[in-house]
């Protein structure tokens, strides 16, 4: 049975005591709470050993918010997977259309922090999703496979298994826009058809996969009430505890 799953990616948000803050107000909203989710925040590098420090990491997993593409080595300014996993996060966001768009992270570069992230025991939310010109020129589905092909489709079926994916619908991000709930659907369904084609049915149906786009308290019910939506990569809205839970709670 997939899990259903709320992350919130923080990006470039929140010093080290604010985040700390955050994180003790969300572990403490959670604390007498059953939810029929996983909760999980993205936070930046310099949060991770503390936000981990200052949560139940059974009630919350901590996700990095990227990781290298390389091992070791004389990689100034870079983060490994194994530095992530030594924090005690044990998830990373790869792929994530803003990594894309103004890092230039390529499909080749993208596939090598995959294999990293799984070698090191983290679960990658791999992100895929179209933008506004690709959707209105009909290409979205197209754009969104070959996403996926390029950077996950070399894994053996056991490690695809410990994927997550998260569709973002690129034009629907920090603009005000959201997909509908049927634009949601319609994209998840496809996106676990094109898993059903290379890993057969049992691994789809086990993937979970998260929309990611301005997903808020108005409209996470009705999103997450679709079948092939499993939950949320959640951005501004998981920047506040009284924002963030009712995400959650529409599970």
């Amino acid at each position: 049975m997939r899990k259903n799953i709320v992350a919130g990616n923080w990006k470039m948000n929140k010093n080290l005591q604010e985040g700390i803050e955050l994180a003790k107000e969300l572990n403490e909203a959670l604390k007498n709470k059953t939810v029929n989710c996983d909760v999980v925040i993205g936070t930046p590098f310099i949060h991770l050993a503390s936000v981990v420090n200052s949560v139940d990491t059974n009630k919350i997993g901590v996700s990095a918010q990227n990781c290298a593409d390389k091992e070791s080595g004389a990689y100034t300014g870079e983060v490994s997977a194994a530095m992530v996993a030594s924090t005690g996060a044990k998830y990373v966001i790869l792929g994530h259309s803003e990594r894309r768009a103004y890092y230039r992270e390529t499909p080749e570069t993208l596939k090598e922090k995959v294999k990293l992230a799984l070698a090191n025991g983290l679960t990658p939310i791999f992100c895929i999703g179209e933008v506004l010109e690709e959707r209105e020129s009909g290409k979205h589905f197209d754009v969104v496979k070959s996403q996926i092909e390029a950077s996950l489709f070399d894994l053996s079926p056991a490690d695809f298994g410990k994927i997550v994916l998260a569709y973002e619908p690129v034009w629907a991000i920090g603009t005000g826009k959201t997909a509908t709930a049927g634009q949601a659907q319609e994209m998840h369904a496809f996106i676990r058809k094109t898993l059903v084609e290379k890993y057969g049915k049992e691994i789809a149906d086990n993937t979970s996969i998260l929309y990611g786009g301005s997903a808020n308290a108005g409209n996470a019910k009705e999103l997450f009430s679709n079948p092939d939506v499993d939950g949320g990569l959640i951005g501004g809205a998981s920047l506040g505890v009284d924002k963030f839970m009712p995400i959650i709670e529409a599970f």
